[in-house]
């Protein structure tokens, strides 16, 4: 049987490049793009696409028999600094779309599901520099809640049912093509937007705060090579931590001088810093590495020429 994709919040951030890259391998007319609704971007035009809500189970059920899907990439969810100002619905959102593709393949009605988990699964009490793949996790955020419980979900579908789930731990995603999407880590896509149309940027994060980042091209290289690993390689049915670079506002201020030498940068932390001092600094994502093979290709130096040159 043919590998059938069904993306749900295939217009988030993540999502709009995932589908893409996913039509050039597996042909377009295979993977179906899904969102709450249709928006007159690439991703809805340039393939099949329907609308669905997350949270309603039958539409979900109705587009996978419909389509004959083996596949489901749950990309659907409310983003840190978002979930913040809307607990209950970021919760609601976040588990119970999850439930539901889970519920399916325990039923036997797809065979292989993507989600993604976070670094808001972390917590203050988390060791913050090269965060082991096992560690303490006592997230301060409802969006890292949401992760956490949803890894334990994850684990327990596959220990309990054999539900093939595969998950990675994302950290800040950087992309050109995309615009923020209400995460903490955003000021690292923004800036970049800034530094062309202004020459400066006010950055609601302290200067030094560091965190592990990663350019989109290597978020969804490392999404599909988990889901293509064979089923041996996936020992981790919680989520595999995964790393690129770790950086603080001064030093990617610093490497956007070397292109624009006449931008500066100003200073003003907001409620976003609270969630960025409890997560980690540096990822150790070994297991990734020695399990299926991953290796990330962008630095900072290379994504910044990559963002500069797109955005112009």
């Amino acid at each position: 049987m043919s590998t059938k994709i069904l993306i749900i919040g295939a217009c988030g951030q993540i999502g709009t490049e995932l589908t893409q890259k996913l039509r050039v391998i597996y042909g377009t007319e295979n993977v179906i793009a899904s969102d709450i609704r249709k928006l007159n971007i690439d991703v809805v035009n340039s393939g099949p696409f329907e609308v669905v809500n997350a949270l309603d189970f039958n539409q979900i059920e109705h587009l996978v028999e419909v389509h004959q899907i083996t596949d489901v990439y749950l990309m659907a969810a409310l983003l840190s600094a978002t979930a913040e100002k809307n607990p209950a619905f970021a919760w609601d959102l976040n588990m119970n779309s999850l439930f539901h593709v889970l519920n399916l393949a325990k039923a036997g009605k797809i065979k292989k599901i993507f989600w993604p988990s976070s670094i808001a699964v972390f917590g203050p009490t988390t060791p913050k520099e090269n965060t082991p793949q096992y560690t303490i996790m006592e997230p301060s955020t409802v969006y890292g809640i949401s992760k956490q419980a949803g890894e334990r979900w994850c684990e327990y579908y596959h220990n309990i049912f054999g539900v093939d789930v595969r998950s990675i731990r994302y950290p800040g995603l950087i992309s050109w093509s995309s615009p923020p999407g209400g995460g903490t880590t955003d000021y690292a896509v923004d800036i970049y937007h800034k530094a062309l149309a202004d020459q400066k940027y006010e950055c609601f994060l302290s200067s030094e705060t560091k965190m592990p980042m990663m350019y989109m091209d290597d978020a969804i290289a490392a999404t599909i090579k988990i889901m293509q690993a064979p089923v041996e390689e996936i020992k981790i049915r919680s989520s595999y931590n995964l790393a690129a670079m770790s950086f603080t506002p001064t030093e990617i201020a610093a490497e956007i001088q070397k292109h624009i030498p006449e931008f500066t940068i100003t200073y003003e932390p907001d409620f976003r810093q609270k969630i960025a001092d409890s997560w980690p600094a540096s990822i150790d994502d070994s297991s990734a590495r020695e399990d299926w093979n991953w290796n990330h290709e962008f630095d900072l130096a290379t994504m910044t020429v990559d963002m500069l040159e797109h955005l112009k």
